[in-house]
């Protein structure tokens, strides 16, 4: 049976990557949180090792190789400034890598990924679950079959957070990346998949509740929105709802509401079939993220294709 160890348990998407290691048939034999709140674990693995320090971890990551009992998989979900020092820890430790988004801050990183890599033999994985999203493969093969047409896209993406985000390391820029990083890079990386490469960027905003601007792709114009405030939650959502996804591409309302619940499963089978998203694949959104983490912000009134959100006024 193949097995995993899991960086980062108690994290919110650690979860998913229990379930999809459970639902794919695998085995979590050990996982690693500073944190001790991880009675998630025992609707999954109760049995698997645990540990709060990395050096205990480590050793028996260490000893289970010697012993010929190694780690097939080390799936990682710590913070995201923490991502590229434990994917070189996994290959070093002769372990294939499934990491989540994103897999650097800094897209530099990546080439010294890129090297650990080759050198170990080992595999890297990054978790592009939207590219498994049946709408969205079905909107690249619309795309593709028009490939002469510029689409004009506007994304709006809010998902509501409370106080504590801006205290925890997810309110860090140098931690997390901003929330064009944090909580946009799915998107980006999706929208590089389906319209192509990225042409230009202007950032508009950029606040720790906030983000917005507007890309040229090979393919789109695309003006997008970001927030973590559940001020910016449109009064027409259902009762209780804290995230609201939109993309209106070409005028007309692009339906992808649903389907999330298994993309993480799927991107596990996917994996273990050998065909994951490597670095390269994540290189693009990186960049992108990277860049709009750094850039200036820029707003000139009645340009062509200005964003006007209330979050904004």
């Amino acid at each position: 049976m193949t097995s995993f160890a899991l960086i980062g348990a108690a994290g919110y998407v650690a979860p998913r990557h229990m379930r999809a290691i459970r639902d794919v048939g695998c085995e979590l034999k050990v996982a690693l949180d500073p944190q001790d709140s991880v009675g998630i674990i025992d609707s999954y693995f109760p049995d698997a090792r645990f540990f709060v320090e990395f050096e205990r971890f480590d050793r028996h990551i260490d000893k289970l190789r010697r012993s010929g009992e190694k780690i097939d998989f080390i799936s990682i979900c710590s913070p995201n400034y923490l991502h590229d020092a434990h994917t070189r820890f996994a290959l070093r430790a002769d372990a294939d890598v499934i990491c989540e988004k994103p897999l650097v801050l800094n897209p530099w990183n990546l080439d010294g990924l890129v090297e650990t890599a080759e050198r170990t033999g080992r595999r890297v994985n990054t978790i592009l679950q939207l590219r498994l999203h049946p709408a969205i493969q079905a909107l690249r093969e619309r795309v593709a079959a028009n490939h002469n047409h510029i689409h004009d896209l506007d994304l709006t993406y809010i998902t509501s957070r409370g106080r504590w985000y801006h205290v925890s390391w997810k309110g860090d820029d140098g931690k997390a990346g901003g929330i064009a990083t944090n909580i946009g890079i799915h998107f980006f990386d999706m929208l590089t998949y389906v319209f192509g490469p990225v042409k230009s960027s202007t950032l508009h905003l950029r606040t720790p509740q906030r983000a917005a601007g507007y890309l040229e792709l090979a393919q789109a114009r695309i003006r997008w929105f970001l927030s973590i405030a559940s001020e910016d939650l449109p009064p027409s959502r259902r009762p209780g709802q804290s995230t609201w996804r939109s993309i209106r591409l070409d005028g007309e309302e692009f339906e992808f509401s649903d389907g999330f619940t298994d993309l993480h499963t799927e991107s596990y089978r996917a994996i273990l079939a050998g065909q994951g998203y490597g670095i390269e694949e994540c290189r693009p959104s990186i960049e992108l993220a990277s860049a709009l983490r750094n850039a200036p912000i820029e707003w000139t009134i009645g340009e062509r294709h200005p964003f006007v959100h209330k979050g904004m006024t």
